[in-house]
């Protein structure tokens, strides 16, 4: 989806997302969304034709609100400066909307169809474009190691991160996320410094 969402969309996205975190992708149906909306299912469709396309817009609608904030995080002279801000970017704003968790790693949602896993893939190149060159510039500089390529670091990293996310979200976001990834953060920096 590249047209802007209205308002009501976005009402609309969000009120997926609480389903899809209080009852999974099979309990992500028109009449439920209706219900939850409390309007009439064919509202929905005047907005979304297809609880295929409210997935891809809340997908696309999280990848464009990730690429917008992390292109705000200034950037810093020191690669690993700027690798700290992006995470800690990351684990506040999931901080403050779990449900968006809950839509990336919702039980069934990446065996729905092709374009929604397309939306899952553009979702996590938009997190590779802006740690890529972070971690590049850190091993130009000889503050991340070069034992590794680049591309397996930004795997590594991703990897952690994605594990931290389905950790909090199966603790039912129980322990202190922004805690827990800051020490998530100074783990891999451990690693993968050269000093």
């Amino acid at each position: 989806m590249s047209k802007e969402l209205s308002d009501r969309q976005v009402e609309i996205i969000e009120a997926a997302s609480r389903i899809l975190t209080l009852e999974g992708v099979g309990g992500l149906t028109i009449k439920n969304l209706a219900k939850e909306m409390k309007f009439s299912e064919s509202a929905i469709y005047r907005h979304f034709t297809s609880k295929e396309e409210i997935i891809i817009a809340m997908l696309t609608f999280l990848a464009d609100s990730i690429d917008q904030r992390l292109s705000n995080i200034s950037g810093s002279s020191d690669p690993e400066e700027h690798f700290k801000a992006l995470f800690r970017e990351q684990f506040r704003f999931f901080d403050l909307h779990p449900q968006f968790v809950v839509a990336v790693f919702s039980d069934g949602l990446m065996e729905e169809t092709q374009r929604i896993n397309d939306a899952i893939l553009k979702l996590m190149s938009i997190k590779m474009k802006h740690l890529m060159p972070d971690i590049m510039e850190g091993q130009q500089k000889g503050v991340f190691t070069n034992a590794i390529t680049t591309d397996e670091m930004v795997h590594i990293v991703m990897g952690a991160f994605k594990l931290q996310m389905f950790k909090w979200r199966t603790a039912n976001f129980q322990f202190d996320l922004k805690q827990s990834g800051e020490n998530m953060i100074q783990s891999i920096l451990t690693l993968i410094r050269t000093k």
